[in-house]
């Protein structure tokens, strides 16, 4: 979308209320080269208006450009300049709070003590119990080192915390678990792994966040074969999933066979790994990949797929994926007739998707069109609802064929916002538990629901 790169402001104006001075504030935006969003008015007063205007400008240089400019304008005051972001985030985006209301001294004592003491014995006799008893089936460890937060690189984990607290906000509101940021201050993988093992009793899932390559292989992997519990590493998987998904529908409008085409893959970090082990586990071929990392390259191959360079992929590929975060790295000249690209480095892509499709692309997009999103919150619910040990390729590849299935007609995903997607794919990863066996809860009832 236009306005995904943009800064946004809302400022509040006060003018003088008479024809035409409305239009010669939008007209001294637009003249400097400023797009408007929204428009409310506020308060109409005896000779004046307030009006809160939503602004987007390409930086913080441009920004304050439009604002000299408004302050040119005759008849017009500026009350003030809002970041509506920043105002959402004042205090944080979550909170605990309580299931029960405790407002009488029975309420108090079925809580707390002492009648908790009878379901603390329970748990003891019968561990099982827990997730009947308490919170654990249903809180999640979003776990970061902050060495990857999005495309900010290593900024630490506290840095990072708005981004956990994010992903909490997304897991409660469309599949009702509860996310609790932890912010680890270590890098060693090893104190990672133990620490994440010493806290895992208190969750029903643990999901590894913007932990940087190739040190998020080997913490996953090592906290897969000690834990008993769902592990996830979203900027793989999540990613994978919403990738096939994306391409399982492009394709199928281009009517190409995916599991008989070229597929290249650029950048072999978190994402580009995973991206191209999900997809040589769905069409059952090598993959080519590229990346400036020989031991990446080499990761590749021995995973399966084939080592090659960004203009090898170019030339070869029918269908094109970049995770790289290098902009503009795909020229116009190296896009073939009819190729699939998925250019998908935010906040600036490889190419932009207008570019590719005017060179020949039949389908191009960008990372904000895939989005993480569609996938996190219902393969964790269908996880820790069907109590799986861990996560298998299955159920990844029927989280993204469910999430294709799902989408409106030409469109290449469904709405993030759409609850019933999300609840959709936990019901598919909880079916793929109970059909291979591995559905440690009773799911009688789950499907009807």
């Amino acid at each position: 979308m236009w306005w995904e790169n943009k800064v946004m402001r809302t400022i509040r104006c006060r003018n003088v209320q008479k024809p035409g001075v409305l239009g010669n504030l939008l007209k001294a935006i637009g003249d400097v080269g400023g797009y408007v969003g929204q428009i409310n008015t506020v308060n109409f007063l005896t000779y004046h208006v307030d009006r809160d205007i939503v602004l987007f400008a390409d930086n913080e240089v441009h920004l304050q450009k439009l604002l000299d400019a408004i302050n040119q304008v005759p008849d017009v005051k500026l009350l003030e300049v809002r970041d509506e972001v920043l105002e959402m985030h004042q205090g944080g985006k979550i909170a605990v709070r309580s299931r029960y209301k405790i407002e009488t001294l029975q309420d108090l004592r079925r809580v707390y003590t002492p009648g908790v003491a009878e379901v603390c014995l329970k748990i003891k006799n019968e561990r099982s119990l827990a997730r009947r008893f308490t919170a654990i089936k249903h809180l999640v460890a979003i776990v970061t080192d902050g060495t990857a937060i999005l495309g900010l690189g290593d900024i630490g984990a506290v840095a990072g915390m708005p981004v956990m607290e994010g992903k909490a906000s997304l897991m409660e509101t469309f599949v009702g678990l509860s996310g609790v940021p932890i912010l680890l201050n270590t890098t060693d993988s090893q104190q990672i792994v133990d620490t994440i093992t010493n806290i895992a009793p208190t969750f029903g899932a643990i999901q590894l966040e913007d932990i940087s390559a190739p040190r998020c292989f080997q913490i996953e992997e090592e906290l897969i074969k000690r834990l008993d519990i769902p592990v996830m590493h979203d900027d793989q998987h999540g990613t994978s999933v919403v990738v096939t998904a994306t391409l399982l529908n492009a394709t199928k409008m281009a009517k190409i066979n995916l599991r008989k085409s070229i597929i290249g893959q650029i950048g072999l970090g978190a994402a580009g790994m995973s991206i191209s082990k999900m997809l040589m586990h769905y069409t059952q071929k090598p993959i080519l990949g590229a990346d400036l990392s020989e031991e990446a390259k080499q990761r590749l191959q021995k995973a399966g797929g084939i080592p090659s360079t960004l203009e090898e992929i170019m030339g070869k590929a029918d269908v094109v994926i970049a995770t790289t975060g290098v902009p503009g790295l795909i020229k116009k000249e190296m896009v073939r007739k009819n190729q699939i690209i998925l250019a998908l480095s935010n906040p600036v892509p490889e190419i932009e998707p207008e570019v590719a499709l005017a060179a020949g692309a039949s389908f191009a997009v960008d990372g904000k069109v895939v989005n993480n999103v569609l996938g996190f919150p219902g393969i964790l619910r269908g996880a820790v609802d069907a109590n799986v040990p861990r996560i298998s390729d299955e159920m990844y590849m029927a989280a993204a064929k469910t999430i294709a299935d799902l989408a409106p007609k030409g469109e290449l995903v469904p709405n993030p916002l759409d609850k019933s997607v999300h609840w959709a794919v936990a019901k598919a990863v909880a079916k793929v538990a109970l059909d291979t066996g591995m559905a440690r809860a009773d799911l009688a009832d789950y499907f009807d629901q």
